[in-house]
């Protein structure tokens, strides 16, 4: 652990622990994923039941309840500060012809609302059909493109609002 760390249980209580913290706590393994911790003289049992070590979230269970955890170290928190977040994408508002090709079919008009995963096209290239999917949820603004129509790599197809 880092010298400092924020723990968030549940979406709604946070905690700020140090290194000192976690050294002090009463607590005894009993079995991989299952501990057995004292605190103020009363006896706790926890069991990690789901974890997700490389995002720090974790399930665990004390004394049969069940409490979602989140941890986040120092550079977790100075990246958060920053407004930069691990794993966040910039949001795609369009789309461009990954390879040269031939549009085969077009699922999609300008006002549609589509949902990420949802088919936009069909581009043929190198004899093979390639489907184009809305890469999240949205709604058209424009459709550069028609069915028939030879496009190049990096052409725009499609426009989201």
């Amino acid at each position: 652990m880092s010298k400092s760390t924020k723990v968030t249980v549940n979406d709604l209580h946070q905690f700020s622990l140090s290194n000192e913290d976690v050294n002090l706590l009463d607590c005894v393994q009993t079995r991989p994923n299952s501990f057995h911790i004292i605190q103020n003289h009363k006896t706790f049992y926890a069991e990690i039941s789901k974890e997700d070590f490389q995002h720090r979230v974790y399930t665990v269970k004390i004394n049969g309840t069940e409490y979602h955890v989140n941890i986040l170290n120092e550079t977790d928190t100075i990246i958060n500060a920053m407004g930069l977040h691990i794993g966040s994408s910039k949001k795609i508002d369009s789309i461009i012809a990954p390879m040269p090709g031939l549009i085969l079919d077009l699922n999609v008009k300008p006002g549609d609302q589509v949902k990420a995963n949802d088919s936009l096209l069909i581009l043929e290239a190198m004899k093979m059909e390639n489907n184009i999917i809305a890469p999240h949820d949205g709604v058209i603004k424009s459709v550069e493109v028609k069915k028939g129509l030879t496009v190049n790599k990096g052409d725009l197809l499609i426009e989201f609002e």
